[in-house]
């Protein structure tokens, strides 16, 4: 199949990609030059564990670049739409989408041929049939259902694994307004014949992903609720924890015997709060449609406000070990939201290291991945090391606030330097009896 992507973030360049390896020719759309370049040089504008190393494989190949958005849309038989959509206050802003949609529709205007338009961005349910579907008629001056098709896919991408996901993707949301539409998406992913497909409506679609983001979230803040109780009456979180985990519903046993650690745990762990545009973005809109809808949403409401709280805790316990800030030097492990992204929005490393040099703290950050994007938000008040080692050398307390395995090393690091380092642990990554002085989440 032809397909044409319009928007190339991390959404829209894994899709593309993905794409083209399983088959298909591929046409890539931005705006922005520069990005068109990028991409045709097969080097990727975000970090995605393997993309680029595909990306070297199927630039040129399969997958092709442009700032033509017209061309692309009359060479192809599906164009997706995933350019974003920022969420401001109490609405998600479409302009992006409705720009898409309408120039896509000016390009239909011109095709003879039957042709299928996807919405790929995460958007609230009624968006595709409401705002995308008359902007593409109207500027089309054609009737979707015969004209042209008009689907909503979901995506499923975590960061730091979108990639994998799309390749091995667990579930696919094949949302359509009518049965041509479906069979267009089933097409396209047709070479995924081990999952799971769902044909549905795109408001049923839309809702899906909301659902499923909002869950996750409610998990984790939970989770981190439980952590400061058990913190405040002596329990160790992480024990408490164990224990729920091994309820057969949520880890089933083989007949065998055999314990499944489904990923889902990963959720039910305690630590300094989630990050990342999507859980807070998505929720906080599920939340503004909920109340525009008459459906005040007060779980979801609790979720977010425990997550904007959470960050708070790591100053707390540092406290314990450094009473006073003020001068005092502090290495803070990890500006990625998590790990294997260099995706830094939403984090809660910011607000920490904001906090700390508000406090008149020294502070010293490290991150394999997304210093260089840290700086662009903390500037030049903040030192970025370029190695673990040099982050924690003559620093008072580490704060470790992003899971990424090479701070696994830091009791090695301490007892071979010998270095009188507290460690405040927001993620529970290390042994609470790894290092001598240890403070972490959820551990009374």
């Amino acid at each position: 199949m032809r397909v044409s992507i319009v928007g190339t973030g991390r959404l829209g360049l894994v899709s593309g990609v993905g794409l083209a390896e399983i088959g298909h020719q591929v046409t890539c759309v931005d705006v922005d030059p520069a990005r068109v370049e990028m991409i045709r040089a097969a080097k990727s504008p975000v970090h995605e564990p393997g993309l680029e190393d595909l990306l070297t494989c199927t630039s040129g190949r399969s997958l092709h670049a442009t700032t033509d958005l017209r061309v692309a849309v009359l060479d192809s038989d599906l164009t997706m739409i995933a350019v974003g959509r920022p969420f401001e206050v109490e609405r998600v802003d479409l302009s992006f989408i409705e720009a898409a949609a309408d120039r896509i529709g000016q390009a239909l205007a011109e095709k003879e041929s039957y042709h299928v338009v996807v919405v790929r961005d995460t958007v609230v349910p009624g968006t595709t049939r409401t705002v995308v579907l008359p902007i593409l008629e109207k500027a089309s001056g054609k009737a979707a259902g015969a004209g042209f098709g008009v689907g909503m896919n979901p995506e499923f991408l975590a960061e730091g694994s979108a990639l994998a996901d799309f390749m091995a993707p667990d579930r696919i949301v094949l949302g359509g307004i009518d049965a041509r539409s479906q069979g267009a998406l089933a097409d396209l992913y047709a070479p995924f014949t081990d999952a799971d497909t769902l044909r549905t409506d795109t408001d049923t679609a839309e809702m899906m992903k909301y659902t499923a983001t909002s869950l996750l979230a409610t998990l984790i803040s939970f989770s981190d609720e439980i952590g400061n109780l058990c913190e405040d009456v002596g329990v160790d979180v992480v024990e408490a924890m164990a224990g729920v985990h091994l309820d057969k519903r949520l880890s089933p046993i083989l007949g065998d015997g055999q314990r499944v650690r489904p990923g889902l745990l990963a959720f039910l762990t305690a630590g300094c709060g989630f990050g990342g545009s999507r859980f807070r973005t998505e929720v906080e809109a599920l939340v503004a449609y909920g109340r525009g809808q008459g459906h005040p949403m007060p779980i979801l409401d609790a979720v977010i406000s425990t997550n904007k709280a959470q960050p708070r805790r790591m100053l707390d316990l540092l406290r314990r070990q450094v009473p006073d800030l003020a001068g005092a030097r502090i290495a803070v492990l990890g500006l990625a939201f998590e790990p294997a992204t260099d995706d830094i929005r939403e984090s809660p490393s910011i607000p920490v290291a904001q906090a700390l040099l508000d406090a008149g703290a020294q502070v010293v950050a490290y991150d394999p991945q997304a210093s260089e994007n840290a700086r662009a938000m903390l500037g030049e008040s903040v030192w970025y090391a370029s190695s673990l080692a040099e982050a924690v050398d003559g620093a008072a307390a580490a704060v470790l606030m992003t899971r990424w395995a090479e701070f696994r090393m830091l009791p090695e690091l301490i007892a071979e330097r010998g270095l009188d380092l507290a460690v405040i642990d927001g993620r529970r990554l290390l042994d609470k009896a790894s290092v001598p002085r240890y403070e972490g989440i959820g551990l009374g």
